[in-house]
């Protein structure tokens, strides 16, 4: 657990040491305000739904962008040798760099809370769609987190990072889009697999335990192939 922290922490204040973490969150705010402001503002919905719905898109570029370099610039710089030589399972490392993407995940998402809270002042906010709203971001964005760290794993290059984690969150999201060219037999299977599927559940205030299953599931499988994937330097 010390291992753990250890890297999260280090990990944490590389974030905040660059521009990437500021740079990232000020635009995934400036974008979800817009879709917030112009649903509160212009059709005079007292309602956080329409910002929450788009979050997820955002999600497909955002997550990809902070992901990218956590283990791919490690493998580049030639660090991550460094890592494993110290008292650290490769499983460690996977860890601490998901929980510190986890904690800017979740200062990003909290910055939104504004928009909730600004929603309750002047209208009457449906609490439980917010409340399974706002956790369906955290957990469909764990998933998000291990894919990226799963893409980062596989290479030194940070933008082909980027492309492999946007592709593979690409198709999570869209598997629910696309049951009409799916033969019949697939059709629940494939929209069990889709991430946008459970999240809307979430978002309708119903807290499913079946949508929890999956998305803790769902992170713990992709983090373990991020680290078979980090492990595979040794073979």
């Amino acid at each position: 657990m010390n291992n753990i922290l250890s890297i999260f922490r280090k990990e944490l204040k590389s974030y905040f040491n660059s521009p990437v973490a500021y740079i990232v969150i000020t635009v995934f705010l400036l974008i979800s305000g817009w879709f917030f402001s112009t649903n509160f503002f212009l059709m005079g919905q007292a309602t956080v739904r329409t910002a929450l719905s788009v979050i997820p898109l955002i999600f497909i570029f955002f997550i990809p962008a902070i992901t990218m370099r956590s283990i791919a610039e490690e493998k580049k710089s030639g660090t991550i040798e460094l890592l494993v030589t110290m008292p650290t399972k490769d499983m460690d490392i996977i860890l601490g760099k998901f929980l510190a993407g986890l904690v800017l995940l979740t200062i990003a998402i909290m910055f939104t809370l504004t928009y909730a809270l600004t929603a309750s002042m002047l209208g009457n906010l449906d609490g439980g769609p917010t409340f399974g709203g706002y956790l369906g971001l955290l957990l469909m964005g764990s998933i998000y987190l291990s894919i990226g760290l799963f893409a980062s794993s596989m290479t030194e290059n940070q933008i082909t990072a980027f492309i492999i984690s946007f592709l593979i969150i690409f198709v999570f999201f869209m598997l629910d889009k696309v049951l009409i060219f799916v033969p019949g037999p697939l059709v629940s299977s494939f929209e069990y697999l889709s991430v946008d599927y459970h999240f809307n559940s979430l978002l309708r205030g119903v807290i499913d335990t079946r949508d929890i299953i999956y998305f803790i599931s769902m992170t713990a499988f992709m983090l373990v192939l991020a680290g078979r994937s980090l492990e595979s330097r040794k073979w």
